[in-house]
């Protein structure tokens, strides 16, 4: 960010102890009151500025030193260049409680600007800024003296606006809004006159101003604007450029308090009228408008005058940035102020359609859509006008193209954030072009991520949820393939012929282009929904993008996936009915074995399937008979248990609690045995006792979670009863094998031998077992219950005490 030799003076600064500070503040002291300041009093004055700004926390000078550099900055002996460095060391050092500024009697508004700089960051003090903000309207109402521009005023008048625009009245408002009128309609179409120095050979001719001339060379027809270039520039024309620099935030806090009179009540009728009459309007009667609505009305004409201006072509490729700053500038305040008066409204809609028709083919206007789209977003409904073709363009093609610009990539999910609401009720576009939008998250991972668990809720409905299910899950594989994308593009044309379909690609470039990859590469880059294209297809495309995953970019968007699908998910619970549960809830078991291959990536995602479980069982406990067939297929998988441990024990876990006849009338015997079946082969499969080099290690909790569910099925069929005692009774066996004890540590066996012998003993009581495993219908989710399950470690360790009584104790 900064150079070498930046960072050199940076660290320096940051490294001046308080005793060196205080003898260099001494020494600048002494330059300060010589009879003559030099180049060194400067050259100090920006050391030491550079000193108390470099650092985090407040430095400290000594009170005569800063009241020094007060009275330095109000005399007129010092040059300009020592005032302004003494202005921004007291900035740095406020709040400052030794400050005696006073600016009463200062006539001088550069002086002026610099000492109410100065009081205005003193913390945000109301009363000061007011009457900051007094001063300055004061200084802008009266003629100023021969030499003194207002100009230098506006900066500290925008600040007293952002701090406290309260702090101004309506009489006071209303004198700045005439003054803002004017500087943007009647500033001098003439360029300045150069200072010159005079002498023999000074030639007046010379010295004539000429006219300032457009962005393309042409000489200017029309009034000034920021878009009017000049060698030199005079005073009124510097008050245009600072007018318009503030004019958006002053029409936001002060342009639309003027509407509320009686006849807006009912304006509605008359809003085509007025817009025919402000349209023909004249500079006589404009004058006799009020002067927010003259503001408006000039700042209007402005802002039409900078979009006619920005279809000129620059000379300059720095005149074409501005000219593009500028656009996205005049297409906000005119939105601004068809909210305010909506007679405005009907002109801006044609001349805003004919500035989309002509810039929307030019990426390089890009930022200027979203403007633009705000305001037919905030007004196509009065105006009766059709925007479809507007958003379309918006979410197809900026995202597809420009992913890969972080600013905008970021102002478009801005954009999209703050008008989600309003997306959602008057477009469909919206939520269909959510592949698009992921592409932005893609590629800008890190700083994309809070804007987009705001946004995704928006996303989300019964339609779109599935397919952003997989998306989600497959995120990193689209940045990887977005950058496969970006790097074909910048291939040589030669280079782009399609790869002959009968040869393997070699690589992932090549099989960008290949018949074999093609369609699964347009899927996945696909720019809106396609529920009816099966994600399956794209198997072989997450294999083939293996050679991706350790890539910085690819592996920062996997870290952002687990968060948003537990939103997902979150999310999905509020509107899922049994189905769309069930099919997430399948598709959930499905792509655990479909996930990109990066290990870190892998875990978690299946940390967070596993915990969301869990919830779509509470909400839809019915899932767990409707879908057996599916969860014995998965719980009856020994390697599930190694890979997908997070998942598997919360799918047992599942099994358990829910396959009951408490949670759905459907539940059989013959079910509950097939469960147990399943799951008892897979207890015994990773507790027998193997010869000592083979022995796997299996994570306790899922040896835990086993013998829970395995008890909870046999207390509800009591048959099986023996069989699960006499499973749990061999675990002491199991846990004292060399074998065993030489892959589990010791803490891990004492728990799974306490939670057999607590199972166990509970099973000698059936009908306690079974109403704390299967309560009856009418206690099943009352708070009894519930409190019994979530204390149910301390429950059987009742269960456990009361079997097992302490040694010494003597039945009477």
């Amino acid at each position: 960010m900064f150079t070498a030799a930046a960072e050199s003076f940076l660290k320096q600064a940051r490294e001046i102890q308080e005793e060196e500070l205080r003898r260099f503040a001494a020494r600048v002291a002494a330059l300060l009151q010589g009879p003559e300041l030099g180049p060194e009093a400067v050259d100090c004055l920006q050391r030491l500025h550079l000193t108390v700004a470099a650092t985090k926390y407040p430095r400290k000078l000594d009170g005569k030193f800063v009241e020094l550099l007060q009275t330095v900055l109000c005399s007129s002996k010092y040059t300009e260049q020592v005032q302004v460095l003494c202005a921004a060391i007291l900035r740095e050092m406020s709040p400052c409680n030794d400050l005696i500024l006073s600016y009463d009697e200062i006539q001088d508004t550069k002086l002026l600007s610099l000492v109410l700089s100065v009081l205005l960051v003193q913390g945000n003090k109301k009363a000061e800024v007011s009457a900051v903000g007094q001063r300055i309207v004061k200084g802008l109402e009266r003629r100023l003296p021969e030499g003194q521009s207002a100009r230098y005023l506006l900066p500290v008048l925008s600040k007293v606006i952002s701090l406290s625009p309260e702090s101004l009245t309506e009489e006071q408002t209303n004198v700045v809004s005439k003054k803002m009128a004017d500087w943007l309609r009647y500033a001098s179409i003439q360029q300045g006159i150069p200072q010159s120095s005079g002498g023999f050979f000074s030639n007046p001719r010379t010295r004539q101003p000429g006219p300032v001339t457009e962005v393309d060379g042409a000489i200017a027809t029309d009034f000034f604007t920021v878009l009017s270039l000049g060698q030199y520039y005079t005073q009124d024309q510097w008050l245009n450029v600072q007018a318009f620099s503030m004019l958006r935030n002053w029409l936001l806090c002060y342009g639309g308090q003027g509407l509320k009179t009686p006849e807006s009540d009912d304006k509605s009728g008359m809003d085509m009228d007025r817009s025919v009459i402000s349209a023909v309007s004249t500079s006589t009667s404009s004058r006799l408008l009020p002067p927010k609505d003259r503001l408006r009305e000039k700042a209007f004409e402005y802002c039409q005058r900078l979009i006619e201006q920005s279809n000129r072509r620059p000379l300059k490729k720095d005149d074409g940035d501005l000219q593009k700053a500028c656009l996205i500038e005049a297409v906000t305040i005119m939105d601004i102020i068809c909210k305010q008066d909506s007679s405005y409204v009907y002109r801006t809609v044609s001349f805003l359609k004919i500035l989309h028709g002509r810039i929307s083919g030019d990426a390089t206007y890009a930022r200027a859509l979203l403007p633009i789209a705000q305001f037919f977003l905030n007004h196509s409904k009065m105006a009766a006008v059709d925007s479809d073709a507007i958003y379309k363009h918006l979410f197809t093609d900026i995202p597809a193209q420009l992913f890969h610009n972080p600013s905008l990539a970021f102002e478009f999910v801005q954009f999209c954030k703050d008008n989600s609401q309003l997306f959602t009720e008057t477009s469909s576009i919206f939520r269909q072009s959510f592949p698009n939008l992921f592409k932005f998250l893609a590629w800008n991972s890190p700083p994309l991520i809070s804007e987009f668990v705001d946004l995704l809720p928006f996303l989300l409905d019964a339609g779109t949820a599935i397919e952003i299910f997989h998306l989600l899950l497959d995120l990193p594989c689209l940045t990887a393939a977005l950058d496969i994308q970006l790097r074909s593009t910048a291939l040589p044309t030669s280079e782009k012929a399609a790869s002959d379909p009968a040869v393997k690609p070699a690589t992932c470039l090549e099989a960008f282009r290949h018949p074999l990859y093609k369609s699964m590469f347009q899927y996945l880059l696909r720019t809106k929904s396609a529920p009816e294209d099966p994600p399956e297809r794209l198997i072989p495309l997450r294999q083939l993008l293996g050679s991706l995953a350790s890539s910085p970019r690819v592996v920062q968007c996997a870290e952002t996936v687990p968060v948003l699908l537990e939103l997902f998910l979150r999310v999905v619970a509020e509107f899922a009915d049994g189905p769309l549960i069930n099919q997430l809830v399948v598709l959930l078991l499905q792509r655990s074995d479909e996930l990109y291959e990066i290990p870190a990536f892998k875990d978690n995602v299946y940390r967070v399937l596993g915990s969301q479980l869990v919830m779509l069982c509470k909400l839809h406990p019915a899932l767990v008979v409707e879908l057996s067939t599916e969860i014995l297929e998965f719980s009856g998988t020994v390697s599930n248990i190694q890979n997908k441990e997070a998942i598997f024990t919360h799918v047992v876990w599942a099994i358990g609690e829910y396959m009951s006849v408490s949670y759905d009338k459907r539940c059989t015997v013959e079910q509950i045995n097939r469960f147990f079946e399943t799951l008892e082969a897979m207890l015994f499969e990773i507790t027998q006792l193997r010869p000592l080099a083979s022995t796997p290690s299996y994570a306790p909790r899922a040896i835990s979670v086993l013998m829970a569910t395995l008890t909870k099925l046999a207390a509800r069929s009591q048959d099986l009863i023996p069989r699960v005692s006499m499973f749990l009774s061999k675990m002491r066996t199991f846990v004292q094998s060399p074998a065993v004890t030489a892959v589990y540590c010791e803490e891990d066996l004492e728990e799974i031998l306490i939670r057999a012998t607590e199972l166990m003993n509970l099973l000698k009581m059936p009908s306690v077992a079974q109403f704390v495993f299967t309560p009856p219908v009418e206690v099943a989710s009352t708070r009894f219950q519930r409190e019994v399950n979530d204390s149910l470690p301390f429950a059987l360790r009742i269960v456990t005490r009361l079997l097992e009584p302490a040694p010494g104790f003597m039945p009477g």
